[in-house]
């Protein structure tokens, strides 16, 4: 397990993290493996919605360069209440540059608690990490 894992946030992060990753169950139990990521993140988006969750899509990320704020071309796929980033995948597997790509996001933003969800397995369980700075 990776210490990231047991970092503690707060007990509301928390439960919004539980209800992120539940609505991303629902959405493999209708769908299942081997759609475009963009599916996956309309669907969930849905859920989202339906659960009174608020969230953005889409959002540009520009990187501050010393004293430059600089257009990045770097895109959150979700950010959920202004504190849960998600980043969404249909890959055979989740790799270090997808977690690395995370962290850099929560470092950027400020944000604690990151969220990779990869839908392109037979149980999603097994494509869901959970990252903490």
């Amino acid at each position: 397990m990776n210490r990231q894992e047991f970092i503690p946030v707060s007990e509301k992060v928390d439960q919004l993290a539980r209800t992120i990753i539940d609505s991303a169950f629902q959405v493999h139990r209708e769908l299942g493996p081997g759609l475009l990521e963009s599916v996956y993140q309309s669907c969930l988006c849905y859920e989202l919605s339906s659960r009174k969750i608020k969230f953005e899509q889409e959002i540009v990320l520009p990187i501050k360069y010393k004293k430059l704020l600089l257009e990045s071309g770097l895109r959150l796929d979700l950010l959920i209440e202004k504190s849960i980033i998600v980043e969404l995948k249909s890959v055979e597997k989740i790799l270090p540059i997808h977690e690395a790509q995370i962290l850099t996001y929560l470092k950027i933003t400020g944000c604690r608690l990151g969220l990779i969800i990869n839908f392109n397995e037979v149980r999603i369980k097994s494509g869901i990490k959970r990252l903490v700075l």
